[in-house]
């Protein structure tokens, strides 16, 4: 570790105190997704209660293991910056149409999940090449995507989840959805993390989005509203058991759907992690962002081991940098300690997950807001005065990645490949934006890595 004083703030360690408070800050800011997934999962896939809890369990262990080894890192694995890794809601619907083939079940999706983690760290190295074809124009506009397709989930869970749910006979509107008390909690919380980021000062300022989750939390306990089953049948302490659905199964067609899957994920990766190395001061090389998309691979081959799905960056964890503006890693890395913990530790877990999604809604339209508005930040980099073809590269990027948002059912008739690859914004978005970026500005000039300057490499040669 390096000296708490330093002046990076990437290796600023705080005193234990502050690096638990802004550690579970990490926590609670993600934890409502990350436990979403398992349970969306588990009941698609018609598991039984005490399989799904597992499912969770085996979710936030994993977690916390994955987001240590990309902040701390091992090796060439982990990009050692402030990024929070959870599970993936991309991956969801393949996941689903494993599962619910009777021939593959639980060990087909646990199949799949390993090798599509064996081609992400296989290909890590290559998409690292790819890293000169997101200057700023690119990496902003994707930013920018990515926090407005967030905002649906966001706004979902304000209004106190999906607007339709799976019942007896099929999906059906979901009498919750939009209740005035949750939109009146999720608007408390909203309202109460812009005041104190507003008027507290210091440290109690980059704790806004905890405390105001607290404040949500509180309103719910006493109105009646959380409750808390299941916190008395847990046990106190649950240890992981790997591969407890039995040895994978490895088929060909769903591990290939989950690559597919995968490959979105690193595109999406690409630009979070560029907009974190952008607000941490720090320059993203080849070999750097390969180190991070490797640690996407390891959290897939880890998460089949011990029962669980496909990892990413978390984008929300991404805007919350912004808000609070702690870059330290070791803040990230003591959230992977306490996910850990609330992996092994059910009854802990029972409570967390009783926190209802129109409080963690409240702070996920700032949070997801952040992610755009950090994207809006990169692209104030980008020359629009001189370059007015700029411009288009992010006006028709944007427009062609909120189609899928806006009219999500707009591709339905397509072919299936085709659908999935058009159903994703963000890939389109990101596509889009690196496309026009060349047919505007030309192929972008590959610069030398590290190691190519220690060998005396030569300038840039254009390709």
């Amino acid at each position: 570790m390096s000296n708490p004083d330093t002046t990076d703030p990437v290796e600023k360690i705080y005193p234990v105190p502050s690096l638990l408070a802004l550690g579970l800050q990490h926590v609670l800011v993600m934890y409502a997704g990350a436990v979403a997934v398992p349970l969306i999962i588990g009941s698609a896939l018609q598991l039984p209660k005490e399989q799904i809890a597992m499912l969770v369990s085996a979710d936030l262990f994993c977690c916390g293991i994955v987001t240590i080894i990309q902040a701390v890192g091992i090796g060439n694995i982990g990009i050692r910056l402030p990024i929070m890794m959870g599970i993936a809601f991309t991956a969801v619907p393949s996941i689903i149409a494993t599962g619910t083939n009777p021939e593959l079940g639980m060990p087909g999706v646990i199949g799949a999940v390993i090798g599509s983690g064996i081609f992400t760290l296989l290909a890590a190295p290559y998409f690292g090449r790819w890293v000169r074809f997101f200057p700023p124009i690119v990496t902003g506009t994707v930013m920018l995507i990515i926090g407005l397709s967030l905002m649906r989930v966001g706004v979902n869970w304000a209004a106190g989840g999906q607007p339709m749910i799976r019942g007896p006979e099929g999906m059906i509107p979901n009498p919750a959805y939009g209740a005035p008390f949750a939109l009146a909690v999720a608007s408390i919380v909203l309202v109460a993390i812009l005041l104190m980021t507003r008027f507290l000062k210091g440290f109690l300022s980059n704790l806004a989005v905890l405390l105001g989750i607290g404040i949500g939390f509180a309103i719910a306990v006493a109105a009646g509203k959380v409750s808390f089953s299941g916190v008395g049948d847990a046990d106190w302490v649950q240890i992981i058991h790997p591969l407890a659905f039995g040895w994978p199964i490895f088929e060909f067609w769903s591990i290939f759907s989950l690559c597919a899957v995968m490959t979105v994920m690193m595109v999406e990766s690409t630009g979070q992690i560029l907009a974190v190395g952008d607000m941490a001061g720090r320059k993203i090389s080849q070999e750097d962002l390969a180190r991070g998309l490797r640690t996407d691979g390891v959290g897939n081959i880890l998460g089949g081991i011990l029962n669980t799905f496909t990892y990413t960056t978390y984008a929300q964890n991404v805007g919350l940098l912004q808000i609070t503006g702690v870059m330290s890693r070791w803040v990230v890395a003591t959230g992977g300690v306490i996910l850990i913990l609330l992996g092994l530790l059910p009854k802990v877990a029972f409570i967390s997950a009783s926190i209802p999604s129109y409080v963690v809604g409240g702070a996920a339209i700032v949070m997801f807001g952040m992610v755009s508005a950090t994207g809006v930040k990169i692209l104030g980099k980008v020359d629009f005065a001189n370059n007015r073809r700029n411009l288009y590269i992010v006006a028709v990027s944007v427009g062609l990645a909120m189609v899928p948002v806006v009219a999500d059912r707009i591709f339905d008739q397509l072919p299936q490949a085709l659908e999935r690859f058009l159903h994703s914004g963000v890939l389109v978005g990101t596509f889009a934006a690196a496309l026009l970026n060349i047919l505007f500005n030309g192929i972008p000039v590959k610069e030398p890595d590290e190691s190519e300057l220690k060998n005396g490499a030569a300038a840039p040669d254009a390709v």
